[in-house]
């Protein structure tokens, strides 16, 4: 095995996998009203071809945690037989790696049966807000009971724990905090608060207007009793507390990924797979590098590591998004991959 590790010593054993840049709906903090220019379907990875790159991942340099991503990933038609291959797969070690699905959820509860059956882990859904109107202008689209029915699919699948991202914005829906606190801890789900990332439309994410990782604390501790969990973290996005109970809910745990204010870099283990096969070894990354083209040209595994490896090593020391010469990446979320 040949782990995959960058010049600051840290290995990568997370594998983001995007399948597609298209999505269906249309968040504000995402993508301009109007969508995107999506990729031409044939500058888009075959099934075998993201077969590949994952079996590459996991049995050569012994990749743990597989993570379906889009746009929303529920748009490719192959999701099920993507994941059933991955899970066949074993690490150096003979570990199975886990997999995962982020998605926003619609249509989720139809797909669910295969998905389970493919072997699918776990589930992390987008959700911003609770109130039906709110939630169609954050997103364009009035479907947020949509996204509600599929929650409940989920855990009546028992794919557990259930996953809820939720992504503030001041004067959006920053009433919406302790609305979806109470909500999933009544349920049983994780719910996990995002600050925003300058990963929409340019020039219209403003740092100064961000809601901190902060200011979400101080308003759940306006009605919950909030212990600090997990202070080394490690590579896990989230800081993690645990509510205590009260007369009103059963208590439970709350994540808050201070992507902006407090990152994770310094112990960062993932690398990223775009739909059109491109390798970016950092979310705000504005290097990429392209297997798509060395699998296309008829090149060996061993053309194929050596690259991802070069790729990899190139990785940056931080996202630098509080430096002063910061760029936004070119590519939006969706085209990257959460």
């Amino acid at each position: 095995m040949t782990d995959l590790v960058d010049s600051y010593g840290r290995t990568a054993r997370d594998l983001r996998v995007s399948l597609t840049d298209r999505c269906n709906l249309r968040c504000a903090y995402c993508m301009p009203a109007e969508g995107l220019a999506w990729l031409p379907g044939e500058e888009v990875l075959t099934d075998d071809e993201v077969n590949r790159l994952i079996a590459i991942a996991v049995q050569r340099f012994g990749i743990t945690k597989l993570r379906f991503t889009g746009g929303e990933p529920l748009l490719r038609p192959g999701l099920e037989r993507i994941i059933a291959a991955a899970t066949t797969l074993r690490t150096p070690e003979g570990h199975r790696p886990e997999t995962a699905l982020t998605t926003n959820g619609l249509g989720l509860d139809k797909r669910l049966p295969g998905l389970v059956e493919a072997g699918l882990d776990r589930v992390n859904v987008s959700l911003d807000s609770l109130d039906r109107e709110r939630y169609a202008r954050i997103t364009r689209r009035d479907r947020l009971s949509d996204v509600l029915r599929s929650l409940e699919a989920v855990v009546a699948a028992g794919l557990h724990p259930v996953k809820v991202n939720a992504v503030v914005m001041r004067g959006v829906n920053e009433d919406d905090v302790l609305a979806l606190a109470g909500f999933c801890l009544a349920r049983g789900h994780q719910l996990r608060f995002i600050e925003q990332m300058p990963l929409g439309p340019r020039g219209e994410w403003d740092r100064s207007s961000m809601v901190t990782a902060e200011e979400i604390l101080d308003r759940l501790r306006e009605h919950y009793d909030l212990t600090p969990l997990d202070q080394s973290r490690g590579a896990a996005p989230a800081e993690l507390w645990q509510v205590a109970a009260d007369e009103h809910q059963p208590g439970g745990r709350i994540g808050v990924i201070a992507s902006v204010t407090n990152p994770f870099c310094a112990a960062c283990d993932r690398t990223r797979l775009t739909s059109d096969g491109q390798v970016r070894s950092c979310l705000f990354s504005r290097r990429e590098t392209d297997l798509r083209t060395l699998l296309r040209g008829g090149a060996d595994d061993d053309e194929v590591v050596n690259a991802w490896l070069g790729a990899q090593a190139a990785k940056p020391r931080a996202h630098g998004i509080d430096e002063a010469d910061f760029v936004q990446p070119s590519r939006t979320m969706s085209a990257i991959g959460g």
